[in-house]
């Protein structure tokens, strides 16, 4: 199925490449994120094309089957996730892109028993990392899907088999490069997929996003080695962007948690895991209802909406958007604050209520809003918790102590949204609960705000 010149397949590899860059530079902004995805899309269209028709390809039928089936599965899948379920969809996918680099350098091992040293060392990174990244992402989709506890687990010996399981594994990889032998290379496949499960397990609460972030970096790194190994630049360059991107998006989330990547990947060996305590304070609470919520927003001049995962857990968006609305109409400003963590993933918050159709111009980050909270005469938090509790600056022994918070405490009142008082997913006591500045109005946020908002509008 040769029908294209090289040159035309430079070219063609070439525009998708300029693709892959334009898709990350609209994936940057809210306003442009949609079109940044059409953008790649299009890329890893022209990309799959370009392969098919410069390739003879042995086994076209079983290729189209493949692709014809995953298509099936990944169709629906995507268009029925909830908002809530798209971190474990990630995870889920960046899994599928290391396994998937792996299994290609263990076939080139198979097939080509005269590779130079250069490109053994090649084949031997991304079977190890491809399968570091696998496991590991099929372990933080089951914490994040609740299929096991989201909390640490830090098996006896821990700290000790983990760094003897990386000696094993580098071993291998150093045998692999010394030999070519594709029996080693299957064995530190296996050891790799072991690792993965053994970096990722004592990873728990609020920092397993940051680790599907890392692990994306590592997928990016497997395919661009592939696509040395492979003599494909265009792997080599979306490869690298993955790779680099999502290095830098680990950083940025590191940052914001306060954290170190080395503190987040191995925090629970030592005792600094981000996951505390699932036990429910019975501390007394100031509890509200419904029109008691409507007739501190019917007087108030700015009100601040700080949204968090129980806002998606409810699907909530809609009914605080119209909440907006209505008090805006009364000459009320409404603005939103957007902590960088809020959810399970960066922007998890803004995507939300862009699906709302909320006004970006709203939608304020933490830097910007947090000198508005003083100056709020209401703020309420719909479903967040860690993102405004000030242990994070009050409690040197809180495990989310040093990560910059949404200084809600500052505004003349706060409402919390909350189904209980189960504390959120770092699993520690917000002290802002029980201010006498604060009131908690129990219940589903979607149930809670629409009997808020139809009290706003019969007063």
């Amino acid at each position: 199925m040769n029908t294209l010149s090289q040159d035309t397949v430079e070219v063609c590899y070439l525009a998708a490449a300029v693709c892959f860059i334009l898709a990350l530079k609209g994936l940057s902004s809210p306003r442009s994120a949609r079109r940044g995805n059409l953008i790649g899309a299009a890329g890893a269209l022209l990309a799959l094309v370009t392969t098919f028709l410069s390739t003879d390809l042995d086994a076209v039928v079983p290729i189209l089957l493949a692709i014809a089936v995953g298509s099936a599965i990944a169709v629906p899948a995507a268009r029925r996730v909830q908002m809530t379920q798209m971190p474990q969809l990630v995870a889920l996918f960046n899994g599928v892109g290391g396994g998937a680099a792996a299994v290609v350098a263990i076939l080139e091992l198979s097939e080509n028993s005269s590779q130079s040293t250069g490109d053994l060392a090649a084949t031997s990174f991304t079977v190890l990392v491809g399968a570091v990244s696998f496991a590991g992402s099929v372990v933080t989709f089951a914490k994040l899907q609740e299929l096991m506890t989201t909390r640490p687990v830090v098996l006896p010996g821990a700290a000790p088999a983990l760094i003897g399981g990386m000696a094993v594994c580098l071993g291998l990889a150093v045998a692999v490069v010394a030999s070519g032998e594709l029996w080693l290379g299957g064995v530190l496949l296996a050891a790799g997929l072991v690792l993965g499960v053994m970096v990722v397990l004592p990873v728990g609460g609020a920092d397993v996003p940051i680790v599907i972030s890392l692990l994306n970096a590592f997928t990016g790194l497997t395919v661009a080695a592939g696509g040395f190994v492979l003599r494909n630049t265009l792997l080599l360059v979306a490869g690298t962007l993955v790779g680099a991107s999502g290095t830098l998006l680990t950083r940025l989330m590191a940052a914001a948690m306060g954290r170190s990547v080395l503190g987040v990947l191995f925090g629970a060996l030592r005792g600094g895991s981000t996951a505390g305590s699932t036990s429910v304070s019975d501390r007394p609470v100031k509890s509200v209802g419904p029109d008691d919520v409507a007739i501190l927003l019917n007087y108030a001049r700015k009100v601040i909406v700080v949204p968090g995962y129980g806002l998606a857990v409810a699907q909530a968006q809609h009914t605080i958007r119209e909440l907006a609305e209505v008090l805006q109409g009364q000459g009320t400003e409404v603005l939103y604050g957007i902590h960088p963590v809020a959810g399970r993933m960066p922007g998890h918050m803004n995507v939300l209520l862009a699906e709302a159709n909320v006004p970006y111009s709203a939608l304020k980050e933490m830097d910007e809003i947090n000198p508005e909270f003083k100056t709020a005469d209401v703020v309420l938090v719909v479903g967040a918790n860690d993102v405004v509790n000030p242990a994070a600056k009050t409690s040197p022994g809180a495990p989310i102590y040093g990560m910059p918070i949404l200084e809600v405490s500052l505004a003349q009142q706060v409402v919390f949204l909350k189904r209980s008082m189960r504390p959120g997913f770092a699993g520690i006591e917000n002290e802002l609960l029980f201010e006498p500045t604060t009131s908690l109005l129990f219940g589903d946020a979607k149930d809670s705000l629409t009997k808020v908002l139809g009290a706003v509008k019969a007063l």
